[in-house]
């Protein structure tokens, strides 16, 4: 049995979400169908809402990203109907995460976010993760946006470097008593 291309990009939707080991950006999942040439943007968008609708795939909102995951009713989804996608497909979805992986993972580990508070001020939300994990968060709070964007960046940047130096500054004060 063929499905019609709106099911099947639907399908492939579910599928790279099955694949992956962390959740994936609007981006992410229009990349992949836009650069194998699957479909459109617009085709794209409205499969990822349909999902969405259907409780398929869930989002959350992270620097001002909505990634996106399977549900439980997805996978069930997905299972029934994983037949209907190609081995060639499959292959290319593999390819896809093989290929993108330290930049996808990176895009779910270091993350940076800003809101502007009541006195005029920004609190900051540094996360740094290891696959499930929350190795590191900090709040900070800075008195401007341009302050808040400029410690977003930096943490995007210098994260593991951060991290390593709170690390070994706290465990070595720790270690000489």
């Amino acid at each position: 049995m063929n499905a019609d291309p709106s099911t099947l990009y639907k399908l492939m939707i579910l599928y790279i979400l099955s694949r992956s080991e962390f959740p994936l950006t609007n981006s992410q999942l229009c990349e992949f169908l836009l650069d194998k040439g699957y479909t459109t943007y617009f085709v794209t968008q409205a499969a990822i809402s349909d999902l969405v609708d259907a409780q398929f795939i869930s989002p959350t909102q992270q620097n001002n990203s909505s990634y996106y995951h399977l549900t439980p009713s997805g996978e069930e989804t997905l299972e029934a109907f994983v037949t209907l996608i190609s081995d060639g497909i499959k292959e290319d979805v593999k390819s896809f995460l093989e290929d993108k992986h330290f930049a996808l993972r990176q895009a779910n580990e270091i993350t940076a976010n800003f809101t502007p508070k009541k006195n005029q001020e920004y609190e900051v939300e540094l996360s740094l993760k290891d696959k499930k994990d929350t190795l590191m968060n900090i709040r900070l709070a800075v008195p401007t946006e341009i302050q808040a964007e400029l410690v977003c960046d930096c943490w995007h940047k210098q994260s593991t470097e951060i991290y390593d130096y709170l690390m070994t500054t706290l465990l070595a004060k720790t270690s000489k008593k």
